[in-house]
Protein backbone atom coordinates (compact mmCIF):
# COMPACT_ATOMS: atom_id res chain seq x y z
CA UNK A 1 0.00 0.00 0.00
CA UNK A 2 2.75 2.24 1.13
CA UNK A 3 4.77 2.01 -2.79
CA UNK A 4 1.51 2.64 -4.74
CA UNK A 5 1.14 5.59 -2.30
CA UNK A 6 4.42 6.45 -3.68
CA UNK A 7 4.09 5.51 -6.86
CA UNK A 8 1.19 7.91 -7.45
CA UNK A 9 3.38 10.73 -5.88
CA UNK A 10 5.77 10.21 -8.48
CA UNK A 11 3.27 9.89 -11.48
CA UNK A 12 2.30 13.77 -10.13
CA UNK A 13 5.58 14.87 -11.01
CA UNK A 14 4.79 13.61 -14.63
CA UNK A 15 6.10 17.10 -15.90
CA UNK A 16 9.42 16.79 -13.87
CA UNK A 17 10.05 13.32 -15.57
CA UNK A 18 9.20 14.60 -19.61
CA UNK A 19 11.34 17.53 -18.77
CA UNK A 20 14.24 15.93 -17.92
CA UNK A 21 14.20 13.05 -20.98
CA UNK A 22 14.13 15.86 -23.23
CA UNK A 23 16.87 17.12 -21.36
CA UNK A 24 18.68 14.02 -21.79
CA UNK A 25 17.93 13.78 -25.62
CA UNK A 26 19.28 17.02 -26.03
CA UNK A 27 22.50 16.58 -24.04
CA UNK A 28 22.60 13.74 -25.88
CA UNK A 29 22.04 14.61 -29.34
CA UNK A 30 23.81 17.81 -29.41
CA UNK A 31 26.14 18.70 -32.31
CA UNK A 32 25.61 15.46 -33.19
CA UNK A 33 26.10 14.79 -37.07
CA UNK A 34 23.94 11.61 -36.94
CA UNK A 35 21.59 12.32 -34.45
CA UNK A 36 18.73 9.85 -34.21
CA UNK A 37 20.82 7.56 -36.61
CA UNK A 38 22.73 6.57 -33.65
CA UNK A 39 20.07 4.44 -32.17
CA UNK A 40 20.26 2.53 -35.89
CA UNK A 41 23.76 2.51 -36.52
CA UNK A 42 24.90 0.85 -32.62
CA UNK A 43 22.85 -2.39 -33.00
CA UNK A 44 23.80 -1.84 -36.78
CA UNK A 45 27.09 -2.38 -36.76
CA UNK A 46 27.23 -5.38 -33.95
CA UNK A 47 25.11 -7.17 -36.17
CA UNK A 48 27.38 -6.84 -39.05
CA UNK A 49 29.87 -7.86 -37.35
CA UNK A 50 28.43 -11.43 -36.07
CA UNK A 51 27.02 -11.59 -39.60
CA UNK A 52 30.24 -12.02 -40.89
CA UNK A 53 31.48 -14.27 -37.99
CA UNK A 54 28.32 -16.68 -37.95
CA UNK A 55 27.64 -16.88 -41.69
CA UNK A 56 31.65 -16.96 -43.32
CA UNK A 57 33.24 -18.35 -39.95
CA UNK A 58 31.24 -20.47 -37.74
CA UNK A 59 27.94 -21.02 -39.13
CA UNK A 60 24.92 -21.10 -37.33
CA UNK A 61 21.84 -22.43 -38.58
CA UNK A 62 18.82 -19.49 -38.34
CA UNK A 63 16.62 -21.92 -40.10
CA UNK A 64 14.77 -19.87 -43.43
CA UNK A 65 15.51 -16.24 -41.34
CA UNK A 66 18.14 -14.16 -42.99
CA UNK A 67 20.95 -13.98 -39.84
CA UNK A 68 20.85 -10.49 -40.37
CA UNK A 69 17.06 -9.91 -39.57
CA UNK A 70 17.71 -12.66 -37.03
CA UNK A 71 20.27 -11.19 -35.13
CA UNK A 72 18.83 -7.45 -35.34
CA UNK A 73 15.50 -8.61 -34.32
CA UNK A 74 17.00 -9.15 -30.84
CA UNK A 75 20.23 -7.02 -30.80
CA UNK A 76 17.57 -4.00 -31.05
CA UNK A 77 15.61 -4.73 -27.73
CA UNK A 78 19.14 -5.70 -25.67
CA UNK A 79 20.77 -2.79 -26.82
CA UNK A 80 18.24 -1.07 -24.97
CA UNK A 81 18.20 -3.01 -21.89
CA UNK A 82 22.13 -2.58 -21.50
CA UNK A 83 22.59 0.50 -22.18
CA UNK A 84 19.23 2.06 -19.99
CA UNK A 85 20.44 0.32 -17.07
CA UNK A 86 23.76 1.15 -17.55
CA UNK A 87 23.14 4.73 -17.84
CA UNK A 88 20.35 4.41 -15.01
CA UNK A 89 22.93 3.54 -12.40
CA UNK A 90 24.80 6.43 -13.08
CA UNK A 91 22.23 8.90 -12.89
CA UNK A 92 22.30 10.16 -8.96
CA UNK A 93 25.91 10.64 -9.16
CA UNK A 94 26.16 12.53 -12.36
CA UNK A 95 24.00 14.94 -10.84
CA UNK A 96 24.50 15.53 -7.51
CA UNK A 97 23.85 19.04 -6.78
CA UNK A 98 20.26 18.06 -8.14
CA UNK A 99 20.12 15.03 -5.53
CA UNK A 100 22.12 17.02 -2.39
CA UNK A 101 20.20 20.47 -2.77
CA UNK A 102 16.21 20.55 -4.19
CA UNK A 103 13.72 18.04 -3.27
CA UNK A 104 11.94 15.65 -5.73
CA UNK A 105 11.70 12.51 -6.17
CA UNK A 106 14.92 10.89 -6.52
CA UNK A 107 13.80 7.91 -8.75
CA UNK A 108 13.07 10.74 -11.59
CA UNK A 109 16.21 11.01 -12.34
CA UNK A 110 17.16 7.49 -13.52
CA UNK A 111 13.23 6.84 -15.08
CA UNK A 112 14.05 9.54 -17.27
CA UNK A 113 17.25 8.02 -18.23
CA UNK A 114 15.40 4.82 -19.68
CA UNK A 115 12.63 7.19 -21.27
CA UNK A 116 15.42 8.90 -23.18
CA UNK A 117 16.70 5.61 -24.54
CA UNK A 118 13.13 4.66 -25.46
CA UNK A 119 12.53 7.07 -27.83
CA UNK A 120 16.33 5.57 -29.56
CA UNK A 121 14.22 2.20 -29.38
CA UNK A 122 11.75 3.26 -31.32
CA UNK A 123 13.61 4.47 -34.39
CA UNK A 124 15.43 1.21 -34.18
CA UNK A 125 11.83 -0.41 -33.94
CA UNK A 126 11.03 1.45 -37.27
CA UNK A 127 14.16 -0.02 -39.14
CA UNK A 128 13.41 -3.58 -37.86
CA UNK A 129 9.68 -2.72 -39.83
CA UNK A 130 12.04 -1.75 -42.78
CA UNK A 131 13.95 -5.06 -42.58
CA UNK A 132 10.57 -7.32 -41.98
CA UNK A 133 9.18 -6.16 -44.78
CA UNK A 134 12.57 -6.32 -46.99
CA UNK A 135 13.04 -10.18 -46.19
CA UNK A 136 9.29 -10.86 -46.73
CA UNK A 137 8.70 -11.98 -43.05
CA UNK A 138 5.23 -13.68 -42.21
CA UNK A 139 2.78 -11.14 -40.41
CA UNK A 140 0.70 -12.54 -37.76
CA UNK A 141 -1.41 -9.58 -36.57
CA UNK A 142 -2.26 -11.80 -33.01
CA UNK A 143 1.30 -11.95 -32.26
CA UNK A 144 1.59 -8.33 -33.10
CA UNK A 145 -0.96 -7.21 -30.42
CA UNK A 146 1.29 -8.81 -27.87
CA UNK A 147 4.26 -6.08 -29.08
CA UNK A 148 3.12 -3.83 -25.90
CA UNK A 149 3.24 -6.41 -23.70
CA UNK A 150 6.65 -7.82 -24.40
CA UNK A 151 8.02 -4.40 -24.24
CA UNK A 152 5.94 -3.46 -21.17
CA UNK A 153 7.93 -6.45 -19.78
CA UNK A 154 11.02 -5.30 -20.55
CA UNK A 155 10.37 -2.20 -19.24
CA UNK A 156 9.40 -3.29 -16.21
CA UNK A 157 12.57 -5.43 -15.86
CA UNK A 158 15.50 -2.62 -17.18
CA UNK A 159 13.72 -0.06 -14.59
CA UNK A 160 13.88 -2.28 -11.62
CA UNK A 161 17.19 -3.69 -12.20
CA UNK A 162 18.23 0.59 -13.01
CA UNK A 163 16.99 1.37 -9.77
CA UNK A 164 18.43 -0.82 -7.57
CA UNK A 165 22.10 -0.23 -9.54
CA UNK A 166 21.27 3.48 -9.19
CA UNK A 167 20.79 3.90 -5.59
CA UNK A 168 23.70 1.06 -4.83
CA UNK A 169 26.17 3.06 -7.00
CA UNK A 170 25.34 6.12 -4.47
CA UNK A 171 26.99 3.74 -1.26
CA UNK A 172 29.50 2.01 -3.57
CA UNK A 173 31.26 2.91 -6.81
CA UNK A 174 32.21 0.11 -7.64
CA UNK A 175 28.35 -0.88 -8.79
CA UNK A 176 28.66 1.06 -12.05
CA UNK A 177 32.50 -0.99 -12.89
CA UNK A 178 30.77 -4.36 -11.71
CA UNK A 179 27.44 -3.67 -13.52
CA UNK A 180 29.45 -3.24 -17.01
CA UNK A 181 31.26 -6.64 -16.27
CA UNK A 182 27.70 -8.27 -16.11
CA UNK A 183 25.92 -6.65 -18.46
CA UNK A 184 28.46 -8.04 -20.99
CA UNK A 185 28.54 -11.80 -19.51
CA UNK A 186 24.54 -11.47 -19.83
CA UNK A 187 24.79 -10.54 -23.43
CA UNK A 188 26.65 -14.11 -24.29
CA UNK A 189 24.06 -15.70 -21.81
CA UNK A 190 20.95 -14.64 -23.86
CA UNK A 191 19.94 -15.91 -27.36
CA UNK A 192 21.40 -12.87 -29.54
CA UNK A 193 23.51 -14.04 -31.82
CA UNK A 194 22.72 -17.78 -31.63
CA UNK A 195 19.15 -19.37 -31.67
CA UNK A 196 17.63 -20.96 -28.17
CA UNK A 197 17.59 -24.15 -29.71
CA UNK A 198 21.72 -24.26 -29.93
CA UNK A 199 21.23 -24.40 -25.73
CA UNK A 200 21.16 -28.09 -24.37
CA UNK A 201 18.17 -29.13 -23.31
CA UNK A 202 19.37 -30.21 -19.97
CA UNK A 203 20.30 -26.80 -18.96
CA UNK A 204 17.37 -24.77 -20.64
CA UNK A 205 15.59 -24.58 -17.45
CA UNK A 206 18.05 -22.90 -15.41
CA UNK A 207 18.98 -20.72 -18.73
CA UNK A 208 15.54 -19.56 -19.09
CA UNK A 209 15.89 -18.15 -16.05
CA UNK A 210 17.25 -15.55 -17.55
CA UNK A 211 14.14 -13.29 -17.77
CA UNK A 212 16.23 -11.74 -21.52
CA UNK A 213 15.62 -15.22 -22.71
CA UNK A 214 12.02 -15.05 -22.53
CA UNK A 215 11.57 -11.60 -23.79
CA UNK A 216 14.24 -12.04 -26.80
CA UNK A 217 12.38 -15.13 -27.85
CA UNK A 218 9.01 -13.23 -27.86
CA UNK A 219 10.51 -10.58 -30.31
CA UNK A 220 11.28 -13.38 -32.61
CA UNK A 221 8.10 -15.38 -32.24
CA UNK A 222 6.14 -12.65 -32.75
CA UNK A 223 8.10 -11.14 -35.42
CA UNK A 224 10.01 -13.67 -37.23
CA UNK A 225 7.99 -17.43 -36.60
CA UNK A 226 4.76 -15.64 -37.02
CA UNK A 227 3.17 -17.52 -33.88
CA UNK A 228 2.40 -16.01 -29.99
CA UNK A 229 4.78 -15.85 -27.13
CA UNK A 230 6.15 -19.60 -25.74
CA UNK A 231 4.34 -19.66 -22.17
CA UNK A 232 8.18 -19.74 -21.30
CA UNK A 233 7.46 -15.58 -21.84
CA UNK A 234 5.26 -15.31 -19.11
CA UNK A 235 8.28 -16.71 -16.77
CA UNK A 236 9.83 -13.86 -17.55
CA UNK A 237 7.06 -11.49 -17.40
CA UNK A 238 7.06 -12.38 -13.20
CA UNK A 239 10.57 -12.26 -12.80
CA UNK A 240 10.59 -8.86 -14.40
CA UNK A 241 7.69 -7.82 -12.05
CA UNK A 242 9.55 -9.05 -9.37
CA UNK A 243 12.20 -6.95 -10.39
CA UNK A 244 10.20 -3.68 -10.45
CA UNK A 245 8.67 -4.38 -7.00
CA UNK A 246 12.16 -5.17 -5.70
CA UNK A 247 13.96 -2.37 -7.59
CA UNK A 248 11.69 0.44 -6.67
CA UNK A 249 11.18 -0.55 -2.86
CA UNK A 250 14.94 -0.91 -2.45
CA UNK A 251 15.17 2.45 -3.82
CA UNK A 252 12.75 3.78 -1.47
CA UNK A 253 14.61 2.04 0.97
CA UNK A 254 17.63 4.06 1.05
CA UNK A 255 17.03 7.34 -0.47
CA UNK A 256 16.95 9.16 2.46
CA UNK A 257 19.93 8.71 2.53
CA UNK A 258 21.29 9.82 -0.54
CA UNK A 259 21.86 13.41 -0.07
CA UNK A 260 24.21 12.62 2.86
CA UNK A 261 26.75 10.13 1.00
CA UNK A 262 26.54 11.76 -1.91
Amino acid sequence: MKMLTQISKFIECRDLLWQWTLRNIRARYQQSLLGWLWAVVQPGAQVVIFTVIFTLFVPVKTGSTSYVLFSFVAMVPWTFFSVSVVEMSNSLVSNMALVTKIYFPREALPIAAVLARLMDFLVAAAFVVVLLLYFKAPFYPLGWAFLPLILMTQILLTVGLGLACAAANVFLRDVQSLLALVVQLWFYATPIIYPLEMVPPKLRGFYQLNPMVGITAAYRDVLLNGRLPEPDFFLSLAISLLSFLGGYWFFKRVEFQFSDIV
